[in-house]
């Protein structure tokens, strides 16, 4: 059978780096206070010359040439974000033209922090399809762009950045020991959409809007919604948390990734963690966090990796592929 492969994986951050030191004259809080219920000890904010594109493009560039590969060999780009260029066309649209890559297509794909782990699936469902060899798939957002600087519930959080994957069709013998993605299981439930959301659109205020959470309950639901998916794609690859060698969640918040751990009797060790570093970069978290664990040595080749996100909407959602 055909499984949608991973053959390199790539990063781009912004140059500037903001400690939390840096909100102190800003909005009532401290490193101390910041660091200490989210884990977070600083994040990357994009300047006006870094953007979606730029971000999602030099990303795309690291993973291509980590894959040995030219934009000619891609097929397909999918690009995760909440934080288009414009409103249209697609920002992956952009992408492809800064590459110079004149065939195949692209699209946006829209599920907030989800993001990447739902395009991975798309990304899957095309090669499997036989519409595509070759996919990059991105995640690149600029969410310093939305944030309310004078929300100091919210704009600690985020940060900006990009990651990116390629993906590449190859021959499995249809087993858990293939290569590739293994299982993937995706939820969203609308009911919950004003827990965490961005007040302002095209066709109701005619505005960008700025980024509105209610954090106790977003943490609220968190964990149990993770563990859902996460449970689902287990038994679609008959596979237990100890037959994992890495977990990679989205960066949210360090006290929702360790809960999840727990929970899931996923041994501390195996968890990737990045959040110190980068924040909550949304569509971008996954794909950054494993692009650093790659970079570092820790995921190899062969290895089985569970990656998890939870996003507005809400939109959750697991993937499960061997490297």
């Amino acid at each position: 059978m055909i499984r949608s492969v991973v053959r390199g994986m790539g990063a781009a951050l912004p140059r500037r780096i903001m400690k939390n030191a840096d909100f102190e004259g800003m909005v009532e809080t401290s490193d101390e206070w910041i660091a200490q219920r989210t884990g977070i000890r600083q994040r990357h904010i994009a300047a006006d010359d870094e953007t979606t594109a730029s971000l999602g493009e030099a990303a795309a560039r690291a993973a291509l040439d980590d894959a040995g590969l030219t934009p000619d060999d891609i097929d397909l780009i999918v690009l995760a974000t909440s934080t288009p260029n414009n409103t249209f066309p697609a920002t992956a649209v952009e992408i492809q033209n800064r590459l110079g890559m004149h065939h195949g297509f692209a699209f946006d794909l829209q599920a907030v922090c989800s993001g990447f782990v739902y395009a991975v699936t798309t990304a899957d469902l095309y090669i499997r399809g036989g519409l595509a060899k070759r996919v990059l798939v991105i995640g690149s957002e600029t969410f310093s762009r939305i944030l309310d600087w004078s929300d100091r519930s919210t704009c600690v959080l985020f940060g900006d950045g990009a990651g990116a994957m390629v993906l590449e069709a190859g021959e499995g013998a249809g087993s858990i020991a293939d290569r590739g993605v293994l299982a993937a299981s995706l939820r969203s439930d609308g009911t919950h959409k004003d827990k965490l959301y961005v007040d302002g659109g095209p066709s109701t205020t005619g505005t960008v809007g700025h980024l509105r959470m209610e954090g106790r309950e977003v943490f609220k639901h968190a964990v149990g919604m993770i563990t859902d998916v996460i449970e689902a794609t287990f038994s679609a690859a008959g596979i237990t948390a100890e037959d994992l060698d890495w977990f990679v969640p989205h960066q949210a918040n360090k006290r929702i990734i360790d809960a999840s751990a727990k929970k899931l009797g996923i041994a501390e060790q195996k968890v990737v963690v990045t959040v110190d570093l980068h924040g909550n970069t949304s569509a971008a978290s996954v794909p950054l966090a494993l692009s650093a664990a790659v970079a570092d040595g820790r995921i190899q080749k062969g290895d089985l990796v569970l990656l998890e996100a939870m996003g507005g909407g809400f939109t959750w959602g697991a993937v499960l592929l061997r490297w």
